[in-house]
C-alpha cells in the first residue's frame, strides 16, 4: 500500500474515514478545492471537531474571498468532501488527512456554477449518456516544468524586473557555482546524465513522493530546457481522476523542489530564447473495455478517432483560451522552439498540433496527442475542453483534412496556426462555446465570468504595463 494512502475500506463512508483517521493518530483535516485558475485552495481544522454530521451538512467558507468566485453579498459556500480522493499529505508536520472537494450553494444546494471541478464531473456524465459513443475518456497529460535555484520579481508603478538563475544553465555563470563545469547549453538538455543532469535525484524524490501518495509515474527526464528543465509523466487515467491527479502533481513538484532549495514554475515561457514548457495531452476512448481509436484508417486509427481530431482542430482557436490560458502561453506558441503551431495532424511529426504516437500496435495503445497545451492550464477546464470538442467531432462527423508528414517547422506547408495571444483566444471563445454547453457541461455563465476575469486580470493588466524591453527598444526614440 502506497505510504499515504487509505485502504479503500476507509473512504466508504463519513464513519469510516473518521474511525480510520483516530486509529492512525491523524492530527487535522484538510479540504481543498481549485479556483477559475486552477490554483489550490484550502483550509484545515483539528480532526476532534469534525464528525460525520459535518460530512453531510457542509465545510463552509468564504466564496467572495476566491478569486473569480461570488460576490461579497452571496459569499457562502459549502464544500462537500469527495471521500475517494483521501490521502495523507506528505510535507504537513502533523500528520493531515486531505481530500478535493465539490463546490455547493449553502441554501439550494446545488452544484456551484463556477466550480471547475463540477465541469470534469459533468464531462464525464455527458460521455457516459452519449447513445453509443463511449463509456471512459482515458487523459495522459505529459507536464514540462522548469527548476530555478534563483528567482526574483517585483512590479511597481515605475519599476519592473525579473531574474532567473539555473544551477545548470551555461548563460549563468554568474551565480552557477564556480567549480562546476558540467553545463547544459540553451535547448540542448535533452537525455543527459549527470553530473550534467543535476536534478536526477530531485525528480526521482519527487516521483516516490507521487508513488507515496497513490500517483502511478511512468518516467522522467531532463528536458529540452538545459536551465533545470525537466517532465515526469502520469499514468494514463479517467478524465475526473487525472484532473485530480494533476493538482497533486504539480502540488508535490513544487513542495519537493522547495524542501531542495529549489523553486518550480509551471509558466509555459519564463526564459527567453530557451524551449518553454508544454503539456502534450494524449487521449482516447473506450467502451466496455475495448478501445475505440484503433482501426484501418489513416496511422492505424479508427474512423471514430479521425472525427475526434476533426472536432478538436476545428474547435481549437476556442480551446486554447483553457488549455493555454495565461498571457505566458503565447510567448511559447512561436515558431522555431518546437512548439506545436500548425493546427494539422500527423503521425509521429511532433510539428504538428496534434499527434498519432507510433510506439506500438496494440489497439489500447492507439491514442491522438494533442499538443498545444501547457502546464498553466487548470486541468478541470482544459481536459473537459478537449474532450467536448473530440465528442462534437464523432457526433457531427467532422473530417480532419489531410495529414502532413513533412516538418512543418520549415514551412513548405501552408496550415492554420494557433492564436497568437490570449485576447485573441477569448475572442475565439466567445465566438464559439455552443459545443461546451452540451449536456450542461460549461454554463454560459462559467464561461462570460471566466473571459471577463481572463480579460481583465490577465491580458489587460499585462498589456498596459511598460514593458522592460520598452525602455531598451523606445526610451531615446
Amino acid at each position: 500500500m502506497a505510504k499515504f494512502i487509505l485502504p479503500d475500506s476507509a473512504k466508504e463512508s463519513p464513519a469510516a474515514i473518521l474511525a480510520w483517521a483516530q486509529e492512525n493518530e491523524v492530527v487535522e483535516l484538510d479540504m481543498r478545492f481549485v479556483d477559475i485558475r486552477g490554483v489550490p485552495q484550502h483550509f484545515s481544522m483539528p480532526i476532534e471537531v469534525v464528525d460525520e454530521g459535518k460530512f453531510e451538512e457542509g465545510f463552509g467558507f468564504d466564496g467572495s474571498s476566491i478569486q473569480g468566485f461570488q460576490a461579497i453579498n452571496e459569499s457562502d459556500m459549502i464544500l462537500l468532501a469527495d471521500l475517494s480522493t483521501a490521502y495523507i499529505d506528505p510535507f504537513f508536520r502533523y500528520k493531515t488527512l486531505t481530500m478535493y472537494c465539490d463546490i455547493f450553494d449553502p441554501i439550494s444546494r446545488a452544484p456551484y456554477a463556477l466550480d471547475p471541478r463540477g465541469i470534469t464531473k459533468r464531462a464525464e456524465a455527458y460521455l457516459a449518456g452519449v447513445s453509443d459513443l463511449a463509456d471512459t475518456a482515458y487523459f495522459g497529460p505529459e507536464a514540462e516544468f522548469f527548476m530555478f535555484d534563483n528567482v526574483q520579481y517585483s512590479t511597481s508603478e515605475n519599476s519592473s524586473f525579473y531574474r532567473v538563475d539555473s544551477f545548470e544553465g551555461d548563460w549563468n555563470s554568474g551565480s552557477a557555482d564556480p567549480a562546476q563545469g558540467h553545463m547544459n547549453r540553451i535547448k540542448m538538455g535533452y537525455f543527459p546524465l549527470p553530473p550534467q543532469d543535476k536534478t536526477h535525484d530531485i525528480r526521482a524524490e519527487m516521483v516516490k513522493t507521487m508513488t507515496d501518495v497513490g500517483l502511478e509515474a511512468e518516467v522522467h527526464h531532463h528536458e529540452v530546457g538545459g536551465a533545470g528543465q525537466a517532465e515526469i509523466d502520469l499514468k494514463y487515467d479517467s478524465l475526473l481522476k487525472m484532473a485530480d491527479n494533476m493538482v497533486t502533481y504539480k502540488y508535490i513538484v513544487k513542495n519537493v523542489a522547495a524542501k531542495n532549495g529549489l523553486h518550480a514554475t509551471f509558466m509555459p515561457k519564463p526564459l527567453f530564447e530557451e524551449n518553454g514548457s508544454g503539456m502534450h495531452v494524449h487521449q482516447s476512448l473506450w467502451k466496455d473495455g475495448v478501445p475505440l481509436f484503433a482501426g484501418d484508417k489513416y496511422a492505424g486509427l479508427s474512423q471514430m478517432a479521425l472525427w475526434y481530431i476533426g472536432g478538436v482542430l476545428k474547435h481549437s482557436a476556442a480551446i486554447l483560451a483553457f488549455t493555454n490560458p495565461i498571457t505566458n502561453s503565447y510567448r511559447r506558441l512561436v515558431p522555431g522552439y518546437e512548439a506545436p503551431v500548425n493546427l494539422i495532424y500527423s503521425a509521429r511529426n511532433r510539428s504538428a498540433a496534434i499527434r498519432i504516437p507510433m510506439y506500438s500496435d496494440n489497439p489500447k495503445a492507439k491514442r491522438v496527442e494533442v499538443r498545444f497545451p501547457d502546464p498553466a492550464a487548470n486541468p478541470y477546464q482544459a481536459l473537459p475542453a478537449l474532450l467536448m470538442a473530440g465528442i462534437d467531432g464523432i457526433l457531427n462527423q467532422i473530417d480532419p483534412g489531410e495529414s502532413s508528414e513533412e516538418d512543418l517547422y520549415e514551412g513548405h506547408v501552408e496550415t492554420p496556426v494557433v492564436a497568437g495571444n490570449l485576447h485573441d483566444a477569448l475572442a475565439a471563445l466567445e465566438a464559439d462555446y455552443g459545443f461546451l454547453l452540451e449536456g450542461g457541461v460549461f454554463n454560459e455563465q462559467y464561461i462570460e465570468s471566466y473571459i471577463e476575469y481572463k480579460q481583465v486580470n490577465d491580458h489587460d493588466a499585462v498589456a498596459m504595463r511598460p514593458h522592460p524591453y520598452e525602455f531598451e527598444l523606445y526610451f531615446s526614440i
